[in-house]
């Protein structure tokens, strides 16, 4: 098959010289990432007083000039650059005893390869080696603030807009969605990562195509599966999570670890996949830990790494012959691969270390990378950093096949307009939710389980000071309720959260189309509880308002789920933990409700609590409805010698009550008598201090409060998802 891209993706450090080759490739050959990673000012110069440098070296020659070891570097010629990266990773550092020292340790140092269009070039030590490292600074995965340098393909910079339009990254984790099968589950990706102006028949086909390349055709109608449900097998969810990620064709592709977990045959065939995927003229470039000898036939060149530093650093055939001139033979029974990190290994645990082997390899590496490699040559950019993507997408690759160079300098890198992405995000949400129906009619069976038992609790409530003090009680406890059967919106997002961030990541949709459709697709089921919950509490308790009464009532209860909805939406995009979200939840709803002004009065809460009463998401709704029982004209709830209930007097007997009341009103001057309305259900308002909102403005206040934090979800978003270590 014709290769799209002939450019070699030399880094991290100075390979050694090779003869000329006979062709000239069109997209430079190199993804350089050049130059040294180094500590913090402070830090960087301590090497001369003993103290750790951070050290990450990957110059990388330009023009096809190397950079001799000890060069100093340059930004012409044949110089290199300086990647620093600074000792602000948590994972690298370590506090010193003395609080004025920093003590840090290497992450990659020295690292020499290369990674070829149509090869597959593999990083391989134990753990700690650095492997996952090397591969995020190639990817652009690691923080601005934590890694400082230059990126440059074909000698011109490049950007992460270029990076993600012509890369893809897969994760070591499978992170899709359960009840999708694997045809829709690649069909979305489509859809988000091909553009709208692709005809539908052309997406379909990619995705059959796609499906045919991973060998997944007789798993195509069957879900992915998870604990709970029965799906595809671990090689097939480890290949449909590689399929979603190059639907689009990249020209680049990273992968960490894409074999963990799997057995040999699984893992075999997932290299075969990245085999395929390599020789369709694509640079392949993966992390792999311990393959097994038919995988080792697939690789092209591999790295090996200890504590940071190359090992090894050539094609997998050379193995044997590198480490028998170091003296330790291959034994001929035994896997190449398994008995270099076997021999690695005991030398870390040697106190010399690996050093000597480090040494070894950087003077193998002069005297026999050109016998090993006799193709190789210095090579020059021959085209533009444009003109080598156009090149690459006029031989098949990118299927977008838009213009990756232009449009990612002017900041363009989504392949669909947002409201493509926010039809095709509802549209996989609805079907998760309609394959999952148990999760909504858990939802619905415990808010009508409530709402029959503050039914039976509240039957028929009567026009009495009882009857006015339990009506107060039923609605605090009915609008509390809203807000904490919400609760249960905390685990959907943190179970998307690391899907959403592999999708984002490389540009598949904006976090503005997430937010939207995560609204759009709850809304629907809110709609339907609180319809639920009114009609098992609004007549059995005997509330006011008949018909409008009732729609109001309902109303408000949709205000409160949807405010208790966008709450808990926010929190889950703040706190990435179940049972400490569920905490959160919970303590802040008690104090919600605590400062609604049921347990006691605005008026007689103190002056540095009374912000809280105004934050209280409770408080709203619960005066809304309030206002809905009690604002209505012709309502009496305190009657002539009822108005001795709640008092001492309420034991003497009818008669002298009436005695009573007439003599106060004598003194009054009014005529009271035994039926007379004394307390209205205005003036019950008033002694609950409900006066400052009418009952529209309390709804609509609820309703702004459930967009308002669907505002800070999407602001949590974008501050807490870069999805790049630090």
């Amino acid at each position: 098959m014709a290769r799209a891209v002939h450019d070699r993706l030399p880094f991290l450090a100075t390979p050694p010289p090779a003869p000329a080759r006979g062709r000239n490739p069109p997209l430079a050959e190199m993804l350089r990432l050049v130059g040294a990673a180094t500590v913090d000012s402070d830090a960087a110069a301590a090497d001369e007083d003993g103290s750790a440098v951070n050290a990450l070296s990957l110059p990388l020659p330009h023009g096809g000039a190397t950079t001799p070891p000890g060069a100093s570097a340059r930004r012409g010629g044949g110089g290199g650059f300086r990647l620093p990266l600074q000792n602000r990773c948590d994972r690298v550092t370590a506090a010193a005893p003395d609080a004025h020292a920093s003590r840090t340790r290497v992450l990659l140092d020295g690292i020499t390869g290369e990674a070829r269009e149509g090869e597959i070039l593999a990083v391989m030590g134990a753990s700690g080696s650095g492997k996952s490292t090397l591969i995020d600074a190639l990817a652009n995965r690691i923080s601005r603030d934590a890694l400082k340098g230059s990126v440059t393909l074909n000698g011109e910079a490049l950007t992460g807009n270029i990076i993600k339009s012509i890369s893809a990254y897969v994760m070591q984790d499978d992170l899709l969605f359960p009840m999708l099968t694997v045809a829709e589950t690649l069909s979305f990706a489509a859809e988000f990562r091909l553009p709208r102006a692709l005809p539908a028949a052309k997406k379909r086909a990619r995705v059959q195509a796609l499906i045919d390349q991973l060998g997944l055709s007789a798993a195509a109608n069957t879900i992915i599966g998870d604990e709970g449900h029965r799906g595809v097998s671990g090689g097939e969810r480890r290949r449909v999570s590689i399929g979603t990620d190059i639907i689009h064709d990249p020209i680049l592709l990273f992968l960490d670890e894409p074999t963990s977990g799997l057995d040999s045959t699984s893992a075999f065939m997932v290299v075969q996949v990245l085999r395929r995927i390599a020789e369709s003229g694509s640079i392949v470039i993966t992390s792999i830990h311990q393959p097994s000898h038919r995988i080792l036939g697939l690789l092209d060149r591999l790295i090996l790494l200890s504590g940071g530093r190359t090992v090894f650093s050539g094609p997998p055939s050379a193995i044997p012959a590198y480490f028998a001139e170091f003296g330790y033979p291959v034994p001929d029974d035994e896997n190449r691969a398994e008995f270099a990190l076997d021999l690695i290994r005991e030398f870390e645990s040697s106190p010399a270390g690996t050093g000597q082997l480090v040494s070894f390899n950087k003077t193998w590496q002069i005297m026999h990378a050109a016998r090993h490699n006799p193709t190789d040559a210095p090579w020059a950019p021959t085209m533009s950093l444009k003109e080598a993507i156009s090149a690459s997408i006029s031989r098949g690759k990118l299927v977008s096949g838009s213009d990756v160079a232009g449009e990612a300098a002017s900041m363009h890198t989504y392949a669909n307009p947002f409201w493509v992405e926010m039809k095709v995000l509802t549209k996989r949400s609805a079907i998760n939710t309609r394959r999952m129906p148990e999760l909504f009619l858990i939802r619905l069976g415990a808010v009508v389980i409530t709402g029959a038992i503050l039914a039976t609790v509240f039957y028929k409530l009567d026009q009495s000071p009882k009857g006015a003090q339990e009506r107060l009680g039923f609605f605090a406890f009915a609008m509390s309720t809203m807000f904490y059967t919400c609760a249960d919106a905390l685990p959907v997002f943190l179970q998307e959260r690391y899907i959403f961030l592999r999708e984002t990541a490389y540009g598949a949709y904006r976090r503005t189309s997430y937010v939207l459709s995560n609204a759009i697709v709850s809304f629907p089921p809110l709609v339907v509880l609180s319809l639920a919950f009114a009609f098992t509490t609004f007549f059995a308790v005997g509330l006011a308002g008949g018909v409008s009464g009732f729609a109001f009532y309902t109303l408000a209860i949709l205000a409160s789920f949807w405010a208790g909805s966008g709450f808990v939406t926010f929190l889950s995009g703040v706190i990435p933990h179940v049972m400490i979200g569920y905490t959160v939840v919970v303590a802040i709803l008690a104090y919600f409700l605590l400062f609604s002004g049921f347990f006691i009065n605005r008026d007689r809460i103190p002056d540095y609590w009374i912000w809280f009463h105004y934050l209280s998401l409770v408080k709203y709704p619960f005066e809304g409805v309030l206002q809905n029982e009690f604002g209505r004209g012709g309502e009496c709830y305190v009657r002539g010698t009822q108005m001795f209930d709640n008092s001492p007097l309420a034991v003497l007997p009818d008669a002298v009550k009436t005695r009573v009341l007439a003599s106060i009103g004598t003194a009054l001057g009014v005529k009271i008598g035994p039926n007379t309305c004394v307390m209205t259900g205005h003036n019950v308002l008033r002694e609950a201090a409900v006066t400052q909102l009418g009952k529209w403005e309390c709804l609509l206040v609820t309703a702004a409060w459930g967009f308002f934090f669907r505002l800070l979800f999407y602001f949590s978003l974008v501050l807490g998802s870069k999805n790049k270590r630090r």
